[in-house]
Parts: structure tokens; sequence; C-alpha cells
């Protein structure tokens, strides 16, 4: 009969009424008691009550609503400073004649200098890129010249340390060479 008792305790089932340990924390997990059965009928019964999908539309709704309205206020802006440019121009564009009558400065066969058209932007945005190649395309074979001219360095000091005598002895002159060099590199720095 003892034994059953501590065998229970340690299960964690009710012991004299009392919630045990494990059930405790499986509420704790869970969030607390559950819904009612009346509650979850209503939760179920109104199809907007939680609805992810229909939440996320909404979202996506007023985003939208939103940037519609920053687009039509830029328009509003850009249409009145374009009315401002032509109530100004008008006045720069016509000149009266001798005859009092009004004349306008541009005529329809010259073209708009003023706006650059597609095909010189083109040329221009391929001219950018042509120029930006050649110079990277420079600036890389020097670098390789570059790294050819110092891997020959190394490799004809290689060759000078690692030289030897007819009887197997290492030839000091290059290696002292090197020292000394390395040391004047040092006191220079």
């Amino acid at each position: 009969m003892k034994n059953r008792k501590l065998k229970d305790k340690e299960n964690g089932e009710k012991i004299n009424g009392s919630e045990s340990i494990k059930m405790k924390k499986n509420k704790k997990r869970l969030g607390g008691r559950g819904l009612s059965l009346e509650a979850f009928a209503n939760a179920k019964s109104k199809r907007d009550f939680y609805n992810p999908a229909l939440i996320k539309k909404k979202k996506e709704f007023y985003k939208n609503a939103k940037n519609v309205k920053k687009y039509k206020k830029l328009l509003k802006q850009q249409s009145q400073q374009h009315d401002i440019s032509l109530a100004i121009s008008p006045l720069e564009e016509e000149n009266e004649t001798e005859d009092g009558s009004t004349m306008s400065m541009k005529n329809k066969n010259n073209k708009n200098h003023g706006i650059p058209s597609l095909k010189e932007l083109y040329k221009q945005k391929h001219e950018k890129k042509e120029r930006t190649r050649i110079e990277m395309v420079a600036l890389n074979e020097a670098k390789m010249e570059e790294r050819e001219k110092a891997e020959a360095r190394r490799k004809s000091a290689k060759e000078k340390m690692f030289k030897k005598t007819q009887a197997g002895q290492p030839v000091m002159k290059y290696r002292i060479e090197h020292l000394l060099e390395t040391i004047e590199k040092s006191t220079r720095n």
C-alpha cells in the first residue's frame, strides 16, 4: 500500500483532490483552461471571428489604397508644376512682330532639344558602360603584370636561396644578401 502511494506521487496523478505538478504544467503549456463548449460553438458559427486569410486581404487592401493615394498625390504635384511651366513658357516663346501680331519662336519642324531622345540616352548609357569596361580590363591587365613580376622575383629569390655548392653545401652569399635586404627594409620603416 505504501509503495502504491509513492508510485502515484511520482506519476503525477491526483492525490487527495489536489492537482498534481504534471497537470499544472500541462495547463500552463496549453494556455490555461480550454474554451467552454458554448464559447467554442459560438466561435465556430461566426465565420469572420478569426480568419487569417481575411485579415491578410484587409491588410493588403489598405496597403494598396495607401500606395494609390501617394501616387495620385504625386501626379497632382507634377501636374501643378507642369501648369506653372506652361504658364511661364508661352510668354517667353511668343514675340510680337512689326505689325503687332504674335509669332511663336519655335517652328513645328524644330525638335525640342531640352529633352534628350531615347536613342541618345541609349548611346550615352552604352558609351559609359564601354568606358567602364575598358577601364576594368586595363586595371585587370595591370594587376596581372604586377602579379607575374612578383612571381618572377619570388622564383629567382627561391632559386638563389636553394643553390648549393658542388659539395652539397648551401651557398651562403645569397642568404646573407637576403638577410641584409630585410634588415635594411625594416630600418627604413
